[in-house]
């Protein structure tokens, strides 16, 4: 996402990592290491990690008028012996980082009239998932939440949507069952990260500024 961002020259950046500093430097490296482009640590797993770095923000930065809620943790486990931790660590990093990053930022989009937060759902959250009751849970109330989020401030000219990936070529997947899996995929394949990177940054134009508190698939027909 931050690489099609950055490709279309008009936008400036600012990513986050928790444990991938040396990843996130590459890439800025990658890119040329262009002014816009910026990258700092979070913990979507700590209120406190997010609270500090959007108040950093928020003193560094006139505003951001895109947010995209890219970032998820899964403790896959049958629910019989799934653990508080396993439960809370994914709702934390998935749902209530929702709640705190957009009390943030919200309010310079209102301000200025004109906002777009994109999250990412999951055909998880779609369908649900054996294995995945925590995730499901956090992906399926992120969606809700993005749909009641779009109704309060669509008339201040903030969109609020939704991208649900499916099986994605990505490290959350590499150890699954793939000769399994893409029997059930219709168009026979994994998708790429960059697909659905292109579909944030539709979400994000002008061009997608009739669409809001919508689901966007990008699944390969695996569920509709």
């Amino acid at each position: 996402m931050v690489r099609a961002f950055m490709a279309t020259g008009k936008h400036a950046v600012t990513f986050t990592y928790n444990q991938n500093k040396a990843k996130a430097e590459l890439l800025i490296e990658e890119l040329g290491a262009p002014e816009g482009l910026k990258a700092r640590p979070m913990n979507l797993n700590d209120k406190v990690s997010i609270q500090t770095l959007m108040e950093e923000l928020s003193r560094e930065e006139e505003g951001y008028d895109i947010v995209i809620h890219n970032a998820a943790s899964t403790h896959d486990q049958a629910f019989f012996f799934l653990e508080e931790d396993q439960w809370n660590d994914v709702i934390q990093a998935s749902l209530n980082s929702f709640f705190y990053i957009n009390k943030a930022l919200l309010p310079n989009m209102i301000q200025n009239r004109w906002g777009r937060i994109i999250v990412m759902a999951s055909i998880s959250g779609e369908a649900g998932q054996r294995g995945q009751t925590n995730y499901s849970a956090a992906k399926g109330a992120l969606i809700a939440a993005s749909k009641s989020l779009a109704r309060e401030v669509a008339r201040k000219g903030v969109l609020v949507n939704a991208v649900s990936p499916g099986i994605i070529d990505t490290d959350m997947t590499q150890d699954l069952a793939l000769e399994q899996i893409l029997p059930m995929i219709p168009v026979g394949r994994v998708g790429k990260a960059d697909e659905v990177a292109k579909a944030v940054l539709f979400l994000s134009s002008d061009d997608a500024s009739y669409i809001n508190g919508t689901v966007l698939q990008v699944n390969g027909g695996l569920y509709t």
